[in-house]
């Protein structure tokens, strides 16, 4: 086998075109800031520590 067969039977590498069009799809459903995302956990277990260090003795 020479080397230029194996080019031609190497597969090519994937579009960034196909990744893009998928993230262009609108979806139906909640639209949420990724700062609440983040937020509403931290938040809780921020709680959750409070809880433990001033109820719980």
């Amino acid at each position: 086998m020479s080397s230029s067969s194996k080019k031609k039977s190497a597969p090519l590498p994937a579009s960034s075109a196909g990744l893009l069009r998928f993230f262009e799809d609108e979806t139906k459903g909640y639209k949420l800031d990724p700062k609440i995302v983040v937020s509403i956990p931290v938040g809780l277990i921020i709680v959750s520590w409070l809880i433990d260090i001033f109820l719980v003795k």
